[in-house]
C-alpha cells in the first residue's frame, strides 16, 4: 500500500456495526393486585348491566299490571316464593336429590365416554367396530328413548340415572376422539425416536395434546347431563327440581316454576364455571386469542 493510500485510509471514518435494537415486547405488563381486582370488578359490572335492566323493567311492568302476574310473576314474587321454599326446607330436599342424580349420571356416562373415546381415538380397529353404532345411538333424542327406559326399568332412580348417563356419554366421547385425532403426527415420530412405551405415549403425549378438547367435552357433558335430569324428573318423580316444576305447573304456581328454572340455570352455570377454572389451571401453556 502506498503512503497516499495509508493517509486516505486513516482519514476514513471507522464504520461500526449498529447495535441490535431490543425486540419490541407485545405482551401486556403484569398488573398489580389492586389493578387485577379492579379489572375483575369491571367485568362483573359489565356483565350485570343487561340482567339488572331486564329485572327492573320486568318489575315495573308487572307492578303496573301491564303483564299478567299469573303468566309472568314479578321478580319480587319469585324471590318471595324462593324464600318460602328455602325456609320450609323443601327447596334443599329437591335440590339435593337433583344434584345427586346429575352427579351419578354424569360420572357413569362421562367416564364411559372418556374411556370409549380413548379406545376409538387410539386404535383404528375399535373405531371401525364401535364408532358407527355409537354415532347412530347419538342421534336418538332423549324424549324418544324415555318411554323405552320406563318400560325396561320403571320409574325408579336407576332409569333416571341411566337417562342422564346416556346424555353425558356422547359429548365427552366425541371430543376425546377428536382431540386424539388432532394430535400432530410428528409428535409420535419424536416419541418413537425417544423410545416411549405405549403407556408413556398416552400419558406424556396424547392426553396433554388432547386436553383442550377433553375439557370442552367435559363442559358439554355437564350441560347435557342437566338437560337429561330435567327430562328424567319430568317423566315421573316424587322428588327433585323437575318434580317441583311439574307440581307447581299443575297448580298454576308460576313463581315456583320460575324458581325451579333459575335453580337449574344457576347450578348449571356454577358447574360450568368450575370446569372453566380447571381449564385455566391445566391449560396455562396454551397461548390463545382472548378477544
Amino acid at each position: 500500500m502506498s503512503q497516499a493510500e495509508v493517509i486516505v485510509a486513516k482519514n476514513q471514518p471507522i464504520s461500526r456495526p449498529k447495535a441490535a435494537e431490543p425486540p419490541v415486547s407485545t405482551e401486556q405488563p403484569n398488573l398489580s393486585k389492586p389493578q387485577r381486582k379492579e379489572a375483575k370488578w369491571e367485568l362483573v359490572v359489565r356483565g350485570s348491566i343487561l340482567p339488572l335492566t331486564v329485572l327492573i323493567l320486568w318489575q315495573i311492568f308487572g307492578s303496573l299490571g301491564i303483564v299478567s302476574k299469573t303468566l309472568l310473576p314479578t321478580p319480587y314474587a319469585i324471590g318471595q316464593a324462593f324464600y318460602d321454599l328455602l325456609m320450609s326446607g323443601e327447596l334443599f330436599r329437591h335440590v339435593r336429590i337433583s344434584i345427586w342424580r346429575a352427579a351419578v349420571g354424569f360420572l357413569i356416562g362421562g367416564s364411559l365416554g372418556l374411556a370409549f373415546g380413548l379406545l376409538v381415538g387410539l386404535f383404528r380397529k375399535f373405531e371401525q367396530t364401535l364408532d358407527p353404532s355409537v354415532q347412530m345411538l347419538r342421534t336418538i333424542p332423549h324424549l324418544a328413548i324415555t318411554p323405552l327406559f320406563i318400560l325396561w326399568f320403571g320409574f325408579g332412580e336407576f332409569s333416571k340415572v341411566l337417562l342422564i348417563a346416556k346424555g353425558a356419554f356422547f359429548p365427552l366421547y366425541v371430543q376425546t376422539f377428536l382431540g386424539i385425532r388432532n394430535v400432530d403426527s410428528k409428535l409420535f415420530d419424536v416419541a418413537r425416536v425417544l423410545e416411549f412405551s405405549k403407556f408413556k405415549q398416552i400419558t406424556k403425549l396424547v392426553l396433554p395434546a388432547a386436553l383442550p378438547n377433553i375439557l370442552l367435552g367435559l363442559r358439554l357433558s355437564i350441560g347435557v347431563a342437566w338437560l337429561g335430569l330435567v327430562v328424567a324428573e319430568l317423566m315421573g318423580s316424587s322428588e327433585g327440581v323437575g318434580y317441583l316444576i311439574l307440581d307447581a305447573r299443575q297448580f298454576s304456581q308460576t313463581a315456583i316454576v320460575f324458581v325451579g328454572i333459575l335453580i337449574f340455570a344457576f347450578v348449571g352455570k356454577g358447574s360450568d364455571s368450575l370446569v372453566r377454572i380447571l381449564e385455566k389451571k391445566l391449560l396455562k401453556w396454551r397461548d390463545s386469542f382472548n378477544g
